[in-house]
């Protein structure tokens, strides 16, 4: 914060998904507000590479949160090595679109572990040292959790369920101050969403949402924003700012959607069929190539967001 000596110094952050994107630029700002920052992902020559970038003491642990041994291995060396955390950024997500119907189940099924039991997982191998600490949660949600949308329906799931779980989650440890916050972030300038611009049908329906909702914002500018409602204990942050209006109206959103898609949904499949993505912003390729290159018993890691 501006002229005051950020709460985060000489604390112990622990950010998933940090390989890359959102999860990367937030441990960046944690580091440059003085945290020490515990590195968490799947892909360990990548994380070095931002462990280097760092300006503070930081290390990472090669981790798959969906494997509770490996996260629980993983909360050992952070509590050898950088003490109990206080901060803890459940970020790893990933993502796939197309069809329900002609969705790989292996790859629904692993969004929807990613996104939802990797939370939960992360959760739980932290929060003994949040109960000790009085520390903070961070569950990075998406405008997703607020309204649904077609070809989108693994994330979407997770998504409203990642909200779902953090409400509860709060709810049982406030009386313990700690604190959870959820992010409900928009589009964001990652390889997930770069993926979702390659597929004409989910471009198009990008397309027709309000222009405000279809701004594309940096990693540096959410991972700011993020960072602050951390510094200061926000149970909830939205960027951009006006997607907290969504929250009155979200009641209305299923049925809005439901008519621009009966009606958009056939005239975008005359132009060109749609067909499943794979995963999107799969180890930093395409989601075409990611589908390409790894069949469902070998999915991305959750690093992707």
């Amino acid at each position: 914060m501006p002229g005051t000596e950020s709460p985060l110094r000489g604390r112990t952050a622990v950010v998933t998904g940090a390989a890359r994107g959102l999860g990367a630029a937030i441990a960046r700002e944690l580091s440059a507000r003085g945290a020490r920052v515990a590195l968490l992902g799947r892909e360990e020559r990548t994380l070095r590479r931002v462990q280097r970038s760092l300006p503070g003491v930081c290390e990472c642990w090669e981790a798959d949160v969906t494997d509770d041994r490996g996260l629980a291995r993983a909360g050992e060396g952070v509590r050898a090595r950088l003490g109990p955390p206080s901060v803890v950024v459940a970020n790893a997500g990933i993502a796939e679109g197309g069809p329900f119907a002609e969705s790989d189940p292996a790859v629904w099924r692993r969004v929807v572990e990613v996104n939802l039991i990797g939370s939960a997982a992360t959760a739980r191998t932290f929060i003994g040292d949040l109960l000790d600490t009085s520390g903070y949660f961070l569950q990075v949600a998406s405008l997703a959790s607020l309204g649904a949308a077609p070809m989108m329906s693994a994330y979407c799931a997770s998504k409203a369920g990642v909200e779902s779980f953090a409400h509860a989650l709060r709810a049982e440890v406030a009386h313990r101050r700690v604190g959870v916050g959820i992010a409900y972030i928009n589009w964001t300038d990652t390889d997930m969403v770069r993926d979702v611009d390659e597929y004409a049908v989910l471009r198009e329906l990008r397309g027709h949402m309000p222009p405000p909702a279809r701004r594309v914002y940096s990693v540096e500018h959410v991972a700011g924003r993020l960072v602050t409602a951390i510094e200061r204990r926000r149970p909830s942050v939205y960027v951009p700012g006006w997607l907290r209006s969504a929250q009155l109206v979200r009641a209305a959103m299923p049925s809005v959607v439901t008519m621009l898609s009966r009606r958009e949904l056939p005239r975008l499949a005359a132009v060109e069929p749609f067909e499943a993505t794979g995963v999107l912003g799969s180890d930093g390729r395409t989601g075409r190539a990611a589908s390409r290159s790894r069949p469902g018993r070998d999915l991305p890691d959750g690093d992707a967001r």
